[in-house]
């Protein structure tokens, strides 16, 4: 089960998340997959665990780049034309409302550097079924990777009650981002009306999350390639029953993270089991490719999966160390 989004949401989402709303048709209507790298030893562990990680932002390898998006953001609202007749376009409907969005974001800015989790997954295109994509490898095998290929529903269908949400990641410079503002201010310019009928605090609401999406999913135009997509979750605005938090020692260091389960549940529209999410896996480049097939090929029928033979393929990219 999915939860559905209405009229009302959606006309939202094509207002104020323009990009994330376009680039979600898109996947939308490629059936295009996702894929998570990871180590064969982490890949293991999702499998037997039914379970994903989300890791803390100040512990991720990216973390300047929550920094980035902070800084474009705040260059993009504070110090262009285009952050004036935004603020201009949102106070004509709601005098004075961009003080109160401003206080309440800017009271909110140290938990999105701080006590946000994320998992990320890419884009995954049909011509990588095979092998995966080079550059992936070389960021994540670390001598014996795998690729996790996923169906998309479960990233393009929200699970309201979980308290995590799925955004693409948007790679722009400043230029991009004061281009991707001037479309949210035509936009809020075209909606008044509908805009008002919303009331100010949904609006101040909206507004807040999409400068929450902004600062945490914009990334430099140079990792491009990797068409991410991050799951979100921030425990002190939105927590949830269902994520559950641990300590994990992750390349020697211990650290607090979430755990997302890889199963339904259907009291919050999650259809996560690892037999419906699961497309196929790539075993990356390795010393070891047949061993590492025979495993994955034990843990997929123990997770249920049918037919795990026809789910594993050996990538043959030259990966040079």
């Amino acid at each position: 089960m999915s939860v559905q989004i209405t009229p009302e949401q959606e006309r939202l989402a094509r207002i104020l998340f323009p990009h994330s709303y376009g680039r979600a048709l898109e996947v939308r209507s490629q059936s295009t997959r996702f894929v998570h790298y990871t180590s064969a030893a982490a890949a293991v562990s999702i499998l037997r665990s039914k379970e994903i990680w989300m890791r803390k932002s100040s512990c991720m390898d990216d973390f300047s780049e929550v920094q980035y998006g902070l800084a474009r953001l705040y260059k993009t609202y504070g110090q262009t034309e285009t952050g004036k007749r935004f603020q201009a376009a949102l106070n004509k409907i709601f005098p004075g409302i961009t003080a109160g969005i401003e206080k309440l974001f800017d009271g909110w800015t140290p938990h999105f550097q701080t006590n946000t989790y994320f998992t990320c997954v890419s884009e995954h295109e049909t011509r990588e079924d095979s092998f995966g994509r080079l550059s992936m490898w070389r960021a994540y095998d670390r001598g014996a990777g795998v690729a996790l290929v996923l169906t998309n529903s479960v990233f393009l269908s929200p699970a309201e009650g979980l308290g995590a949400y799925a955004s693409p990641v948007a790679y722009l410079d400043d230029r991009d981002c004061e281009g991707e503002r001037e479309k949210i201010v035509r936009n809020i310019d075209d909606e008044a009306d509908f805009l008002k009928d919303q009331g100010r605090e949904a609006v101040t609401t909206r507004i807040f999350h999409m400068l929450r999406l902004a600062s945490l999913c914009t990334k430099h135009p140079g990792f491009a390639e990797e068409r991410e997509w991050r799951v979100i979750y921030c425990p002190t605005l939105e927590s949830s029953v269902h994520l559950i938090e641990d300590i994990q020692v992750v390349r020697g260091v211990p650290q607090p993270i979430y755990k997302i389960p890889l199963r339904d549940i259907p009291e919050v529209g999650l259809s996560a089991s690892i037999p419906s999410l699961l497309d196929h896996i790539i075993i990356g480049p390795t010393q070891f490719p047949v061993a590492l097939a025979e495993a994955f090929h034990r843990l997929l029928a123990a997770a249920g999966v049918p037919e795990p033979d026809k789910r594993i393929s050996i990538s043959d990219i030259p990966l040079r160390r």
